[in-house]
């Protein structure tokens, strides 16, 4: 997913198919011929000057070249159709010349998208292109807008009918010519007069799927406070309207280049950041805060977001809306599956279901028909799954924005995770047939399919929801709040103050919560399956922030620790970023935890066990170095503690063992640092530096700083380089201060992971970076002179 996360992101799949099928076509955009009539023209459009329209040409001449180039008669048309749209028109006319021109581009634009176009086309040029060649794109953008010229005080009027047919049109060509819609998105005037049309039913969908594709390639984004009555329009739209809204405003409310993707150096993102910050909030944050500010807008989506199938919109206007989709492009794999999955239920119980035609109305529908249109139970889960989609994704989105309190509230209050929870066996996370609800062209585990795209929303929504607040608790039933209570009762430690402030009113009913039947399915899953990296995301956010070790137990208990050993182990998962998610999760899991311990020492109950064990962690720090933390820092907690039981499984757990001894520390220490440099850090490698970082502050705790510091210049010397490493080290220090000390920074993330004030963090870097050569603490004491190199300026501009 993503874009934009990912997961809704059906703009740019129709981006990408637009592409694919204007390669297909063999490029027939680039050298026109007969003549140099076509080349005048496109040269034309280019510049601005010289031949651009129909309307530069006779009647006569557009006829007669016609018959040799086989333009399909649309010149023509666009002549009669500029003659007939000029202000003072009735444009009854108008009307006409469109729907002559309509079929003319639509079948040839239906062909493209379903990849029957290899002898479609016996022009030479296809249609569409002959239609923008001659002006037909700037003539349609210049009628649909003629409301918004005033004669005399009045405002000109056009039809919904007419609307319809321009939009139709316009789509259309964008899909098959390549350049017309980042023309159209180049008119912000003509963007953002399109809102205003999806005031009517009539032209919604349609214009809907154009600005969808518009801000799809629209360099810079739209701002949602300039659309007109903005509030009023999306509070006028039914939940069917809502929904397809979403689709747009995936569009608008995520940052074009959000830096968060964890493939983004931290340095190009702390340069946009301080760019940003001079220029104000973003675009995308400025749409956020408009969306949150239309009363009712996120208790809608939550309940669009939690409706059952049973409540969903009936068959006759369902229908209607497919009807819709049939002229659609952009829903054609959609529909095609959608009318796969009917006739092969209908197969099954002998029972046919009637579409109407497109532009048949429900008088004119054969008799009987109402009972022979009944939907069966798989095509209504398709149209739910569709919007929900959408409705996540939006969610999700606000849930990560500046708002993100103000949203965590409304959900709340709104009973969002209730509402999923009751859907979750019968919707998210359903069991179907192998032939149900795959699109064209896919296969069942295929992410475009939409049950994938669903499941994938769904947990990204989760892990948003859960990550570092509070609210996390409305995921559990008031059954297992109070079991939680009792771990703490037998434990003998205060209950977490947020439990005992959770609303138990909000909180999931039914026999279990969100976050029990996530794990159920989650130890179900296949080994091959593409869920298991956003179960475990899912999961672990739960456990992240101050670690709680009610939580914890509450799922060690439901046996996570021993499913995710599997999973690593006797699976032998091969998977970097499931391998990635699992060890982060077993690192929060086992976090100052005893009893994690010594359930991990019973799983891991043989030196072959133990030796996957480690060959998993050592094949790649950058996935498992949380893990490598979270046992460093619990070893140290335990050898502080003057407890039988604690001392137990010191004695006897191999993995603390292990990490406690120095080779083995100063081993991960010295990797930890050579995988990264300052032009390469990222948020997923950054954590490589702090755990770095945590084995020198426990390190300092013991007074052995400068021992630790000693060994490394040691193991330089060994490799030959001696220098490489510590001047490596001394930048990445550096690159620390700025990243971490910013004033936006928050720091609690660092010390609620580590139990460790992020003042000790500052004063350790601080020390490690003395410039005084005396200094037994300092980096610089132990590079030689001639290898010193350590004032490079890694700065990203």
């Amino acid at each position: 997913m993503a874009a934009a996360p990912a997961a809704a992101g059906s703009g740019a799949g129709r981006g990408r198919r637009a592409a694919a099928t204007v390669a297909a076509w063999g490029g027939w955009g680039g050298r026109p011929r007969p003549g140099n009539i076509l080349l005048q023209l496109r040269q034309g459009q280019l510049t601005g000057r010289g031949l651009a329209r129909a309307v530069q040409f006779t009647e006569t001449f557009l006829t007669e070249r016609d018959k040799q180039s086989k333009w399909s008669g649309i010149p023509q048309l666009l002549l009669k159709l500029y003659a007939t749209s000029h202000l003072h028109s009735d444009f009854v006319e108008c009307q006409n010349i469109l729907k002559e021109i309509s079929p003319l581009l639509s079948m040839e634009a239906m062909a493209f998208v379903t990849e029957e176009r290899k002898l479609t086309q016996e022009t030479t040029y296809p249609n569409t292109y002959i239609f923008d060649l001659f002006g037909g794109v700037d003539l349609l953008v210049e009628i649909l807008m003629r409301p918004t010229i005033s004669i005399r005080g009045q405002k000109l009027k056009i039809s919904d009918e007419m609307s319809k047919d321009c939009l139709s049109i316009l789509y259309n060509t964008c899909v098959c010519t390549e350049g017309v819609t980042k023309r159209l998105a180049e008119k912000n005037d003509f963007v953002i007069f399109l809102f205003t049309l999806m005031t009517s039913k009539k032209t919604f969908l349609q214009t809907a799927t154009l600005i969808e594709d518009i801000l799809g390639v629209k360099k810079e984004m739209i701002r949602l406070d300039e659309v007109p009555n903005l509030s009023s329009l999306v509070s006028n739209f039914d939940q069917q309207q809502l929904a397809n809204f979403c689709r747009i405003l995936a569009v608008t409310i995520s940052e074009m280049d959000t830096g968060n993707d964890d493939k983004h150096t931290l340095l190009a993102k702390n340069a946009q950041q301080k760019k940003s910050l001079s220029l104000g909030p973003s675009a995308a944050e400025i749409n956020q805060a408009a969306l949150l500010s239309i009363p009712g807008f996120v208790e809608r989506l939550c309940k669009l977001a939690t409706r059952k199938v049973s409540e969903s919109t009936g068959t006759a206007s369902f229908l209607q809306e497919l009807e819709e989709w049939y002229t659609w492009l952009d829903n054609a794999l959609v529909l095609d599956a959608l009318m796969r999955v009917a006739n092969e239920e209908s197969e099954h119980n002998q029972a046919s279901i009637v579409f109407p035609p497109p532009g048949a109305s429900e008088e004119n529908s054969p008799p009987h028909s109402s009972t022979r249109t009944q939907l069966p139970q798989s095509m209504k889960i398709m149209h739910e799954i569709m919007y929900k989609l959408e409705v996540l994704y939006v969610l999700c989105v606000l849930l990560m924005g500046r708002q993100r309190n103000q949203v965590h509230r409304m959900i709340a209050e709104f009973k969002l995770i209730p509402g999923l929870n009751n859907l979750f066996d019968k919707l998210i996370w359903r069991k179907h047939s192998a032939s149900a609800l795959v699109l064209h062209g896919h296969n069942q585990n295929c992410d475009c399919s939409p049950d994938i795209t669903l499941k994938i929303q769904f947990l990204r929504l989760l892990q948003s929801f859960s990550d570092h607040h509070e609210n996390k608790y409305l995921l559990l039933n008031n059954q297992e709040l109070n079991e939680l209570s009792a771990i703490s009762l037998k434990a003998n430690i205060p209950e977490v103050e947020a439990v005992l402030n959770t609303d138990r009113s909000l909180v999931c009913d039914g026999k279990r919560g969100l976050l029990t039947r996530l794990l159920q399915v989650m130890k179900k899953e296949p080994a091959e399956s593409s869920f298991r990296f956003w179960q475990a995301r899912a999961v672990e956010s739960f456990l992240r922030g101050t670690t709680s070790y009610a939580d914890q137990m509450f799922l060690l208990k439901r046996g996570l620790l021993e499913h995710i050993l599997y999973c690593i182990v006797d699976s032998e998962c091969k998977s970097r970023d499931v391998l990635q998610s699992y060890f982060d999760l077993l690192g929060e899991l086992m976090k100052f935890n005893v009893d994690a311990f010594k359930r991990f020492n019973k799983y891991i109950n043989t030196d072959a066990k133990f030796q996957v064990f480690l060959k998993q962690i050592n094949s790649s720090l950058v996935d498992s170095n949380m893990l490598v933390r979270c046992v460093t820092l619990s070893l140290d907690r335990f050898e502080n503690q003057v407890d039988m039981k604690v001392a137990e499984v010191l004695s006897e757990c191999r993995l603390l063992a292990y990490i406690s001894q120095v080779p083995t520390q100063m081993s991960f220490l010295f990797r930890l640092i050579n995988i990264i440099h300052v032009q390469t850090l990222t948020q997923e490698n950054v954590s490589c530096l702090n755990t770095s970082l945590v084995i020198l502050m426990l390190a300092r705790r013991k007074e052995r700083l400068p021992l630790y510091l000693r060994l490394l210049q040691r193991m330089e010397h060994s490799k030959k380089y001696p220098g490489f490493l510590l001047n490596n080290f001394h930048n990445l220090l550096r690159f620390w201060q700025q990243h971490y000390l910013h004033k936006d920074k928050d720091s609690t993330c660092l010390e609620n992971s580590s139990c460790i004030s992020f003042s000790y963090w500052k004063e350790t870097v601080s020390i490690l970076l003395n410039p005084d050569r005396q200094s037994p603490s300092a980096l610089v004491s132990y590079i030689e002179e001639p290898y010193m190199d350590i004032d490079r300026d890694f700065t990203e501009e």
